[in-house]
């Protein structure tokens, strides 16, 4: 028997295409990807999943530009929210993803990859080419995976509810795990990576799951703002419920950007995956889970942060202090950059913790520079080779910059702007992050001289490496190869950004300000 009336809680729910577009291309991308993986012949795979990969993205970015932002809305039944936050870090994230493609097409076959040959090489069929040709990274496999990635990348970043955002956060993280144990001159190493990341990876999954059910339970919606609404006009009969929740649906989020203590992850999963896609991972990724972050805190919890807020301010400066001794120790490039990650996020936290709109637009800014300098920056890591192989150990650093000045006087100026040296935009993120944090009072003074040290133990870091390069004798067979013309436009996309923010930031500053409000 059918009912004369659907019930009220029933109804239909409207969706606005346009507002969600960029998100059904890059769906529709990953799919055609698949079928492409499983029908095109394999000697031109590689090609057209990198043309296709690179593409999609693009027309994404181009949609999101001209026509989604003018459709911000609360759609999908409400758990997803198009609003400046969102399409400014969709379009952040579509822009670093587009490098991070460019990037890996160098690693993994594709366009331009039997341009990559040693600097210097006299023939193209040098012994030096064909080693690093016959690496074995033909896993073409790694752009569609690459593609539903960044689905779930900006699906966290504008979920309006915690459902979604778990959804989010789950399609993100599952083709990360993958990615992670593609490195096959490595494979023992990128595998045991893969698996620690996936299962420290479901652990933070099931924090942030418990902590929904508690948040559920405490008000009766998994809605953000039907959250703040239940904490404003709270009882107090389950109270109870609400710090543990929010507590372990942090730590969930936590884990994603690498805070102290949830960061062990973090050294193992960038030194074992394939550089292009720790590059890729590094950027995008810390951008989401901050993007989910600020939606969460702001949108979300923000009515009783001061029931929390004090144990994420302890987490900022145990990860920036962590970050930036355990970076001092480190004799492998990539791990030393993962340290810096930590860092960074102790960094990015401080922002947060600022609770305004002024922090919300820095924590912005602070997201696109990290981003575009890290990619460049593994990038360039990518090409230093000793007999084919990743020449990561610091000690196979020395004296590159004698050989090869163009590749260190890049890699120098990248690692000058991951310590907020003047005139890079490490410095204009830092300040950008910072600067709220000393008005919201004595707490954030206290993580901004916190975050200001830290910097500096780190700036010793990044200068003791620079000093490698440069002063000291260099190392026998060990060479910087010529990037494809796709990685070169990646690295100096990277550079370009990292130079202007830092000198003209103006245009940024203000176009992150503009989008930093969320719709409630």
């Amino acid at each position: 028997m059918i009912p004369a009336a659907m019930p009220s809680e029933f109804q239909a729910v409207t969706v606005d295409y346009l507002a969600i577009a960029p998100m059904l291309i890059v769906v529709g991308g990953a799919l055609i990807g698949v079928i492409v993986e499983a029908f095109a012949p394999r000697e031109r795979r590689h090609t057209v999943q990198v043309w296709l990969t690179t593409t999609t993205l693009l027309v994404a970015l181009a949609v999101l530009a001209v026509w989604s932002r003018d459709h911000m809305a609360v759609t999908l039944g409400g758990s997803i929210a198009v609003d400046g936050v969102a399409l400014f870090l969709q379009g952040t994230l579509l822009a670093l993803s587009v490098l991070g493609v460019l990037v890996m097409a160098e690693r993994f076959g594709g366009v331009g990859s039997d341009a990559f040959t040693p600097m210097g090489a006299s023939t193209p069929g040098s012994t030096q080419e064909s080693v690093a040709t016959r690496a074995g990274y033909a896993t073409s496999e790694v752009f569609p995976l690459t593609l539903f990635a960044v689905v779930g990348m900006m699906i966290f970043v504008s979920a309006n509810d915690l459902i979604t955002m778990f959804v989010g956060l789950e399609v993100l993280s599952l083709p990360l795990y993958i990615m992670t144990g593609l490195a096959r001159r490595r494979r023992l190493l990128s595998q045991e990576a893969a698996l620690k990341y996936f299962l420290l990876g479901a652990f933070s999954s099931a924090f942030f799951l418990f902590g929904a059910a508690l948040l559920y339970g405490y008000s009766g919606s998994t809605d953000l703002k039907e959250l703040s609404r239940a904490i404003t006009t709270s009882t107090g009969d389950l109270d109870a419920l609400l710090l543990p929740g929010v507590v372990l649906v942090l730590v969930g989020l936590l884990f994603k950007v690498g805070a102290v203590p949830f960061h062990s992850w973090t050294p193992d999963a960038y030194q074992g995956a394939p550089t292009p896609v720790t590059g890729f991972m590094a950027a995008c990724t810390k951008l989401a889970a901050f993007g989910a972050i600020l939606r969460l805190t702001y949108v979300g919890v923000g009515a009783n942060r001061w029931d929390w807020q004090l144990g994420v301010v302890a987490v900022a400066i145990l990860t920036m202090v962590v970050g930036a001794v355990l970076s001092v120790t480190q004799t492998d490039v990539k791990r030393l950059l993962a340290y810096s990650s930590v860092a960074h996020a102790g960094f990015i936290l401080v922002g947060v913790l600022a609770f305004s709109q002024a922090a919300i637009g820095g924590v912005m800014f602070y997201l696109l520079a990290y981003g575009a300098m890290t990619i460049a920056a593994f990038a360039i890591v990518t090409m230093v080779r000793q007999d084919g192989s990743e020449a990561s150990h610091l000690s196979q650093w020395a004296g590159l910059g004698r050989r090869h000045p163009v590749v260190a006087g890049s890699f120098a100026f990248l690692l000058l702007a991951f310590a907020g040296i003047p005139l890079t935009s490490g410095f204009t993120a830092k300040f950008a992050a910072f600067a709220p944090a000393v008005e919201s009072g004595t707490t954030g003074v206290v993580m901004v001289v916190v975050g200001v040290l830290a910097s500096a133990v780190t700036a010793f870091v990044y200068v003791r490496l620079i000093v490698l390069m440069y002063f000291t004798e260099p190392v026998e067979g060990v060479v910087a190869l010529t990037p494809s013309i796709p990685s070169t436009v990646a690295i100096t996309v990277g550079l370009a950004v990292t130079l202007i923010a830092g000198v003209a930031p103006t245009w940024v500053l203000q176009l992150a300000g503009n989008a930093s409000q969320f719709l409630l």
